[in-house]
């Protein structure tokens, strides 16, 4: 036990010194990127730097597997150059059964580390995309799914238009008992809500909403309901398009996981597809088993003796298998959103293979 514990605090530490140089590293590549960015905008210092820490914790999340197997990999390099590993088989205790309770402590480290770190990038993924657009300058249009149904809000030349519909086709474009609400800009003026309109059917089309079965009420009017118009047919002006609306809704890795199981509810009862998100959720729930899969892998391909030569090419060996998995896990990310395979084919079908592969290596490799 004591033997594991001193393992598992090696690749605790070696994963910290890793973790710590990638965010150092990609704090500073994102401050250029920001600078660049914004090249058009008169922002300063401090308003890059706060772009660039809100925007690092979502790359550095994205390659944590790449980080556990760097890690991993230099602390059993470290072991086999230092004779550790013959200290260990010498002792009668091989490898493989040593590996147990660091498996184990990275599968809870790996809980735990998406437990606290998915929030925290949600969080400073929404907050980096309001700062980012409040420089800019640009007016977004906000799409929410509630229980009420769905919710679009769109900037207009002379105010707001909020839109809310009791369900909508999967791309959007067609909505079902649908309320339109036209705000004047000048709201601390008293403006508010200055024309209503409901319809049974609106369906997108450029540039404007072609409402069905539909009544306007003009709120401005001494009477609006006794001077409400209706129509079997109306059109209303819209700059919004079908992406526009899917590209509203929040991004799957801006919503903290334990919010996610609702939302894919609310999104789904609304008439959406989710499968975007529910691959996603699938995807955060495997990674603790991606990073002990990486671990074993680094593991196993590591623990050669140092004086049997060939170290150097192992370890190229074993980084360019790590970006191998890491690019295949997002291209079955990409094949399950895209409903080419199952979503849970798409999330678990890697991680699993990655840890048995590196316990197969370890069989093959280890002696003891």
């Amino acid at each position: 036990m004591i033997l594991s514990l001193y393992l598992t605090r090696r690749l605790a530490l070696m994963f910290l010194l890793v973790f710590g140089v990638f965010a150092g590293m990609l704090v500073l590549l994102d401050m250029v990127e920001q600078v660049r960015r914004l090249s058009d905008q008169d922002s300063g210092f401090l308003q890059v730097l706060r772009l660039a820490l809100l925007n690092t914790p979502q790359t550095l999340y994205q390659i944590t597997p790449l980080i556990v197997i760097l890690a991993s990999m230099a602390v059993f390099l470290t072991l086999s150059r230092t004779s550790e590993l013959v200290v260990i088989r010498a002792a009668g205790r091989s490898v493989l059964r040593v590996m147990v309770v660091p498996v184990l402590a990275m599968l809870v480290a790996g809980v735990a580390f998406v437990a606290v770190m998915n929030p925290l990038v949600a969080s400073a993924s929404r907050e980096y995309q309001r700062v980012l657009a409040q420089l800019r300058g640009d007016e977004v249009s906000a799409v929410v799914i509630g229980a009420d149904g769905l919710w679009l809000r769109q900037a207009l030349d002379g105010g707001q238009m909020v839109i809310n519909a009791a369900g909508a086709s999967s791309d959007g474009t067609v909505l079902r008992d649908v309320t339109f609400l036209i705000f004047a800009s000048d709201l601390d003026a008293g403006g508010g809500v200055v024309r209503r309109l409901h319809a049974h059917e609106a369906r997108l089309s450029a540039g404007a909403w072609e409402l069905f079965s539909a009544k306007d009420w003009t709120l401005g009017a001494t009477n609006p309901e006794a001077e409400a118009r209706t129509a079997a047919r109306m059109s209303l002006p819209t700059d919004l398009t079908p992406s526009q609306i899917r590209d509203g809704f929040a991004r799957p890795g801006a919503i903290p996981i334990r919010e996610l199981p609702a939302f894919i509810a609310a999104l789904e009862r609304a008439g959406f597809s989710a499968r975007e998100h529910r691959v996603w959720l699938q995807m955060e729930l495997a990674l603790p088993l991606m990073l002990a899969g990486m671990m074993l892998l680094a593991a196993g391909s590591s623990i050669h003796l140092a004086r049997a030569g060939g170290a150097g090419l192992r370890a190229m060996a074993t980084i360019l298998a790590g970006f191998a998995l890491f690019f295949l896990r997002n291209f079955a990310q990409v094949l399950g959103e895209n409903g080419q395979i199952p979503v849970l084919l798409a999330a678990w079908a890697l991680p699993v293979a990655t840890a048995l592969l590196a316990l197969g290596l370890m069989l093959h490799m280890e002696d003891g």
